[in-house]
């Protein structure tokens, strides 16, 4: 069949042609463009909706791939159940459990290209309906068992799992005795309390099959196995993703004393291992050496000044400000003065002119929410005053209560024309630390048994070492009090510490430990003080004294220490003070480096 196609063309006149043109051309002209804010938010809105389909679709997948990895997962789990079914009673068990038995505690296992871990745990179950543990109406605590079975994966959000849990009783119904004892494993934190979900992993190869099981405690921190074989040897292990691990000791040539050692149960006998987990700290440890060193102002500038009043920076001297006639008197001030890692305050010094009829009166301020404050003659007697003879003892003041200081002195004149009083220095000395690579050892109070050489530590580290920075970080530390002392550079010892030694780390805590080194002598006593609430008292005066032969006062540093060194061994009478608190007073034999904790009511 043919189509024949007619085309029909129609012209226009050609006035009428060029006026159609003239129209079209018009109007294009008034027609608007589209602006780049157009483009913009059209590009954003296509965006949005692109983000908004894209995200959709991601979710869509995610979920069609985690209900497909979930039905896997339900699968195995029904799977491991069908077969716990399908055995006999008696031979319903894991390898390595209790009861034993031929299943596999954890299997690894792939399926649809997601890997799962299947975990199956069997253990014997005391019914309450005649009554549990001594209250069992028949004492018969094992009436029957209890399957569960765990089936983990790893999806796009994290970690998934699925739990079926079945009953399994004995084939006639009723209730029958299993030869052993009952083993009980409690797991609390550091303030007693239950620790769900705790790993608790047993081992004994003295048993017959041999025990090699891992499991979790239930929400009252507690796990019960009824029915373990008769046996010594049992070790018990408690641990936790981010806490401290807990358990026995088996018996070494360095621990032959093991507490506690491996348990043991007994025939119809109840055995209860209680262990003691919680959250890991993290400590930073930072060394110095014990030093004196000194700030110092040559006035060759005014970067150390703080306050000028009629006074100037001239020649390398403080002096009254411009050309005589001078003013009667005129104030210059330092900066604030605060050293790091300061321990104690030395001397304050200086040198000065004074012409005849002319007079410098020195004072010390202290840094205070006002801003610098003359420090009061309780603390730095006769400062008030002023003082003009050099130096000035500052041992007196506390360097924990009084950290930064400033240096003040008042120029004056009883003839303004005569020539202008100057300070061509001053300085002020002071004992703080200066950063030490050393290597520490650190152990803390916890035991777990004794041996040749003594008390065996849970923790016992030796070789901590900051070197060269003087600064190192231990993680995973478990809470307890720890004592630390130097082991090299040699010929060093432990004379200040903050916090004080020995020093107490809490659970899921961070602590910054500074300890400061001097040069070790034969004999020295490093005295920390603290208040009964276990409180440091910097600023508390020791007076350390023996006989006739040595007597001296010095004041707690800023980590309430003080040390005595170049002593000869033997008894001194110590008494310490400080006001608020009651006095305290005692004995102290000197040996060697000796330590003595003074706690002030």
């Amino acid at each position: 069949m043919h189509y024949i196609i007619h085309l029909a063309t129609s012209y226009l006149p050609a006035p009428k042609l060029r006026q159609a043109g003239k129209l079209r051309a018009t109007g294009f002209r008034a027609q608007r463009g589209i602006t780049l804010i157009d483009t913009l938010f059209g590009t954003a809105l296509m965006l949005l909706i692109f983000v908004g389909i894209a995200g959709g679709f991601k979710l869509s997948v995610d979920v069609v791939t985690n209900n497909k990895a979930r039905a896997g997962a339900v699968a195995l789990a029904n799977e491991r159940m069908e077969y716990i079914r399908s055995l006999s009673y008696n031979a319903i068990g894991t390898s390595g459990g209790i009861p034993a038995g031929g299943i596999a505690q954890s299997e690894n296992i792939a399926s649809n290209s997601v890997s799962y871990t299947r975990r199956t745990f069997i253990a014997y179950a005391d019914d309450p309906a005649d009554g549990t543990g001594a209250s069992d109406a028949n004492g018969i605590t094992v009436d029957y068992k209890i399957g569960r079975v765990d089936v983990s994966w790893n999806s796009r959000q994290g970690a998934r799992h699925i739990t079926l849990v079945g009953r399994v009783s004995p084939p006639t119904g009723m209730e029958a005795a299993v030869p052993g004892g009952t083993l009980e494993i409690i797991v609390q934190n550091a303030a007693m309390a239950p620790v769900p979900n705790a790993q608790v992993h047993i081992l004994n190869s003295t048993t017959n099959p041999a025990i090699d099981i891992t499991t979790y405690t239930n929400n009252d921190g507690i796990v019960i196995f009824a029915g373990a074989p008769v046996s010594a040897g049992y070790q018990v292990t408690a641990a936790k993703t981010g806490y401290s691990t807990d358990g026995t000791y088996n018996a070494t040539a360095q621990n032959t004393n093991p507490s506690p050692g491996p348990l043991t149960v007994s025939n119809n006998q109840t055995t209860t291992g209680t262990f003691r987990i919680d959250l890991v700290s993290l400590l930073a440890i930072n060394t110095y050496s014990d030093i004196v060193s000194e700030w110092e102002d040559i006035f060759n500038n005014e970067s150390k000044i703080g306050l000028f009043v009629d006074t100037e920076v001239s020649g390398n001297q403080v002096r009254f400000e411009g050309n005589q006639p001078y003013p009667l008197s005129g104030e210059v001030r330092s900066i604030a003065i605060t050293p790091s890692e300061l321990l104690r305050w030395g001397e304050f010094s200086w040198n000065d002119t004074r012409p005849g009829n002319t007079w410098i009166t020195y004072r010390l301020y202290y840094s205070a929410e006002g801003g610098p404050t003359l420090l009061p003659d309780s603390v730095l007697s006769g400062n008030a005053a002023g003082f003009t003879t050099s130096p000035v003892d500052l041992s007196a003041v506390s360097a924990g209560l009084y950290p930064t200081l400033y240096l003040h002195a008042t120029l004056s004149t009883g003839d303004p024309n005569a020539p202008s009083p100057s300070i061509q220095d001053w300085q002020i000395t002071y004992e703080h630390g200066s950063a030490l690579g050393a290597s520490i050892s650190m152990h803390g109070d916890k035991t777990i048994g004794s041996g040749p050489d003594g008390v065996v530590y849970k923790y016992n580290n030796s070789s901590i070492s900051t070197a060269p920075s003087g600064t190192v970080t231990l993680s995973n530390l478990e809470w307890d009090t720890y004592t630390m002392s130097v082991v090299s550079p040699p010929g060093y010892t432990l004379s200040s510490a903050c916090p004080s030694q020995p020093m107490y780390i809490a659970p899921n805590s961070s602590l910054t430990a500074k300890l400061f080194f001097s040069p070790a002598t034969a004999n020295s006593l490093l005295v920390d003080v603290k208040n009964s609430a276990g409180a440091i008292l910097p600023g508390a005066s020791v007076h350390l004294v023996k006989g006739g032969s040595y007597d001296e006062t010095v004041l707690a540093d800023t980590c309430g220490h003080v040390f005595f060194s170049n002593l000869t061994n033997g008894v001194y009478d110590i008494s310490v003070s400080n006001p608020g608190n009651q006095n305290y007073s005692d004995t102290v034999n000197v040996t060697e480096a000796t330590r003595l904790s003074a706690v002030l009511n």
